[in-house]
């Protein structure tokens, strides 16, 4: 018993400075922050520019074709290293399922190129 709780001693020491640390950096923040900020610093801020009147205006489609871009580009890189990592035990099924994969990927990426998500103005 006394070596099983040895063994699990370095995690509890890790466990107990990170919290210690993160009591030290929460008190400091709140010892140290400015009470008074600027109006500038809090006022509403949105998407790169200034918070509209009415919260169910319409948006371009444009940022929803972005946020499709990022995930595309996202998700094959997410997929795609480990894969390729893999790539040398794995059976074809493996293969032609990725390859599955990024078919659909790339039916989405002609999809925002047909869009004209890649052409900026």
């Amino acid at each position: 018993m006394e070596e099983y709780l040895r063994d699990y001693l370095p995690i509890v020491i890790f466990l107990g400075l990170a919290i210690v640390l993160g009591l030290i950096l929460i008190l400091a923040a709140v010892v140290l922050a400015v009470r008074n900020p600027d109006p500038e610093k809090v006022s509403a801020y949105e998407c790169g520019f200034n918070a509209f009147d009415d919260a169910r205006m319409k948006f371009d489609v444009r940022f929803y074709l972005v946020a499709i871009l990022f995930i595309i580009f996202d998700l094959e890189i997410a997929f795609l290293f480990p894969w390729a990592v893999a790539f040398g035990g794995l059976s074809m099924a493996a293969f032609w399922s990725m390859m599955v994969f990024l078919a659909v990927l790339t039916v989405g990426f002609a999809y925002e190129w047909k869009k004209g998500a890649l052409e900026w103005e």
